[in-house]
């Protein structure tokens, strides 16, 4: 039989005078029934003859009689997720991340995301055309500032094409970072923007203020902890990429979370966001003629 290992975040508790206990990576608790197999034994072989009650030098063995029941406790633990012969690759292995912007930010998620087994490569504006259609690409856009007016226009055309979109800027002392964007209809930096200035009694003032109507940029600027703070955030959307979005949680998906990150106490804030329709255009004119 091959040996199978508890999946990381699991374990099993053994109470004493009671049956042993599986508790799942979500902290949930779940008595086992072993049947003719001690609880030492499967302990034993699910964690490689690292048990308590183990010899280090040689594999776990169990009777004939209770080598079936062992199987089958083994292939339910298997099935439900709880144990595997191989370890889980990292969450974004074969998938590739382009990233633009500014290196204080860019620098961290790139070591992140590498962590997690992307494949990381800098890109450039010019070259963002080329990466559309590719579904195991994302790319992710870092602006220590306020968004331009139009900077991010090509790549909101990316999702369209099924690759993945992410970004985030700063603005004074916040930092913005905008929904996941990876297929067709999903939230674009236009929509966000649409929606900010909807949600705002000083959209004027907000508009004028991202196109560069502004005193000069005081900060606060991302420091380490700030700037490793706002990778992370990036990081963990990228892996919800790998489950198209999906998460555990009971908040908005990353396709459909704006995230506010206070960079003067690091406090982090959600916001649930829509797309925005399409506008139906507006019938033509009609001219009459004069009779």
């Amino acid at each position: 039989m091959t040996r199978s290992r508890l999946a990381p975040g699991t374990g099993i508790v053994t109470v004493p005078g009671d049956r042993p206990v599986l508790r799942t990576a979500d902290g949930e608790f779940f008595r086992i029934d072993t049947g003719p197999v001690g609880a030492g034994e499967l302990v034993d072989w699910l964690t490689a003859g690292e048990g308590p009650h183990a010899d280090p030098s040689a594999p776990a063995s169990v009777s004939a009689s209770a080598s079936t029941e062992l199987d089958r406790l083994v292939a339910a633990f298997e099935e439900a997720g709880h144990a595997a012969t191989e370890p889980r690759p990292a969450p974004l292995t074969g998938r590739t991340v382009h990233l633009l912007g500014d290196p204080a930010l860019t620098e961290p998620l790139s070591r992140f995301a590498a962590a997690e087994g992307a494949e990381v490569h800098r890109a450039t504006a010019d070259g963002l055309a080329g990466l559309g259609g590719r579904r195991d690409t994302a790319v992710v856009w870092c602006l220590d500032s306020p968004v331009p007016e139009g900077l991010w226009a090509e790549a909101d055309r990316l999702p369209a094409r099924h690759t993945a979109w992410l970004r985030c800027h700063r603005e004074g002392a916040h930092a913005w970072i905008e929904p996941l964007a990876c297929a067709p209809g999903d939230v674009t930096s236009a929509h966000v923007r649409l929606r900010r200035l909807a949600a705002t009694a000083a959209h004027r003032e907000l508009a004028a203020y991202w196109t560069g109507h502004r005193t000069p940029d005081t900060g606060p600027y991302p420091t380490e902890a700030s700037a490793a703070l706002i990778a992370a955030l990036l990081t963990a959307d990228l892996i919800a990429w790998t489950g198209d979005g999906h998460h555990r949680g009971t908040g908005p998906s990353a396709r459909r979370r704006l995230r506010r990150v206070d960079l003067r106490d690091l406090t982090v804030t959600e916001h649930p966001v829509l797309p925005v329709p399409d506008v139906a255009p507006l019938p033509a004119p009609v001219t009459r003629s004069k009779a």
